[in-house]
């Protein structure tokens, strides 16, 4: 599939566009440093496979995709696989692993398989998004106040060592660092500040992005502790830790290649098969959401969306990285840092390649405890209190798969919140399949209950219409009206077919129309409609004999 051709809408040219993506693309590479070498540390993974993997997901996706604002790279999601197959198989046989997975999902989206993207409740993405934003302020508060035991990244309520998201709030008050907290107090103050509307209506402060001034404070006060203060100086620990490359030969070993002779190995294609469903799945949530936040409501064709996927994993396997997957926290980070189009993904792949080989010691120097506030306001966002009130007023078919989500993702996992969350939604769809799969309606004109059967009954009206025949008295008079139903399944028939015997020990007068049960009438107009001369309407209900 050849590249995406260039937007001919000048409201979306990389060009015009530029002043806004660019100062994205800077906020979203300085968060994903952090995560992809968490992810790769969680991964067990040497750590230059998340760097790679973070880069080529921000080079190759964008040229392929035409997600506008969507940013990719290693995902959390798969750390624990990713981790158990590293093991199992050994680094370079596992990157084989990735390229395989590249091409499986290259296939997936040949054939089409994108379209799961759009069975995802909105109140379930709502809620992804939400619980996605609670996490990320959860799981920053300890980064923020120096106890950084927990690898950036993780989204998951079990942390590694046994710890949990909330047992990790408890456990921190034993580790503050008064450096830390001065850097993210003054860090998240620089970001609100520059949220208010007498900053961002000076130009300057709309070139100048927030989160780089926040970054380059965080720097310049760690430096000045070192100075004055050495109790508040921040260690390596408490730094962003790229791996730094020792000239040429360094740069060489940054890279892997996959040990192609491995392909023998059948439980190669095991993982690969496992992290091409689980990839595309989180990827195809995650273009929901993006494609949510998105102020310009563009739509992501989900098909080319794996294809671009499958093909950035391919190259990440090739080179020595971990396997790519479209993320909700870049994601959104890009949206929220004003992002416009594709181009900031690619900006923020650059700076990564450019970074990771030529100046690591300088991102080297950036606190995570600054990182943290930039993930404070990230989160908020995504989960303000407007948003509860909003999801209340929608009404509780809404509002509980939207909860449910949010507490899904809290306590467990991405997969596993959204699954829950999937399976409540699906409840209210058949209580109201239940409810209102069939009407009933009572004639005005004289004594006759009309049931007018919905366009579709199946197997889920079974309920409701037994409840409905049911309540039927003795010597009524009753049509069931089918004259508009375009499927009814065998089981409904049957009810209907019993309730005929019913009728007759009931001295119930039953007539039928437009329905395949034996004896029921073939399908004729309702009413026959007669326009007089004054233009008013005389109806001469037409009912069977």
């Amino acid at each position: 599939m050849s590249p995406s051709p260039p937007v001919n809408d000048d409201q979306f040219s990389v060009w015009k566009n530029l002043g806004h993506d660019l100062p994205a693309g800077i906020v979203v590479f300085l968060v994903a440093v952090p995560l992809c070498l968490g992810i790769a540390l969680a991964s067990g993974a040497p750590l230059s496979s998340g760097i790679i993997a973070g880069f080529v997901g921000g080079l190759v996706v964008p040229l392929f995709s035409r997600s506008p604002l969507g940013v990719s790279g290693p995902a959390a999601g798969l750390a624990v696989i990713v981790y158990e197959a590293i093991q199992q198989l050994g680094f370079q046989p596992f990157l084989l692993a990735v390229v395989i997975a590249g091409i499986f999902q290259i296939a997936l989206g040949f054939l089409r398989a994108g379209i799961i993207g759009y069975y995802f409740p909105s109140s379930v993405i709502t809620g992804m998004l939400s619980g996605i934003g609670i996490i990320i302020f959860l799981k920053q508060i300890p980064h923020a106040v120096g106890y950084d035991a927990d690898w950036e990244g993780d989204i998951g309520y079990q942390e590694p060592g046994g710890e949990t998201t909330l047992s990790a709030l408890v456990d921190m008050t034993n580790a503050l660092h008064p450096g830390a907290i001065v850097i993210a107090a003054v860090s998240l103050g620089i970001l609100i500040l520059w949220e208010q509307p007498f900053m961002t209506r000076q130009r300057i402060f709309q070139l100048i992005q927030g989160p780089l001034v926040a970054v380059v404070v965080g720097i310049l006060l760690n430096l000045g502790f070192q100075r004055f203060t050495p109790d508040f100086v921040l260690g390596a620990e408490h730094l962003v830790q790229l791996p730094l490359a020792d000239g040429w030969s360094g740069l060489r070993e940054f890279f892997t290649l996959p040990d192609f002779g491995a392909y023998r190995n059948k439980a190669i294609y095991t993982v690969a098969v496992t992290m091409a469903m689980i990839a595309s799945l989180e990827t195809l949530l995650c273009v929901e959401a993006a494609d949510k936040l998105d102020p310009f409501k563009r739509v992501t064709p989900t098909n080319r969306e794996l294809v671009a996927q499958g093909l950035a994993n391919t190259v990440s396997g090739l080179v020595g990285g971990l396997p790519i997957t479209q993320v909700i926290v870049r994601s959104s980070t890009n949206i929220l840092a004003g992002a416009r189009t594709k181009a900031s993904a690619f900006i923020h792949g650059l700076l990564l390649l450019v970074s990771a080989l030529l100046f690591p010691h300088v991102l080297n120097l950036i606190p995570l405890a600054t990182l943290a506030a930039i993930l404070f306001v990230v989160g908020y966002k995504l989960a303000r209190p407007g948003l509860f009130v909003r999801m209340y007023r929608y009404g509780w078919y809404q509002f509980i798969p939207f909860m449910v989500t949010i507490l899904g993702l809290v306590f467990t996992d991405l997969l596993t919140g959204v699954g829950v969350g999937m399976a409540v939604a699906l409840f209210f769809i058949l209580l109201e399949h239940y409810k209102y799969g069939v009407y009933l309606h009572e004639a005005h004109e004289d004594s006759r209950l009309i049931l007018r059967l919905a366009e579709q009954v199946t197997f889920l009206n079974k309920a409701n219409l037994l409840r409905t025949l049911d309540k039927i008295p003795p010597h009524a008079e009753v049509v069931i009206d089918g004259s508009a139903t375009r499927y009814i399944d065998h089981d409904a028939l049957e009810i209907i077919e019993n309730f005929k015997a019913e009728a007759d020990a009931k001295h119930i007068k039953l007539t039928l129309i437009g329905l395949p049960v034996e004896g029921s009438l073939p399908s004729i107009p309702r009413t026959d409609i007669k326009r007089t001369d004054s233009g008013e309407c005389n109806e001469t209900a037409t009912t069977p004999v």
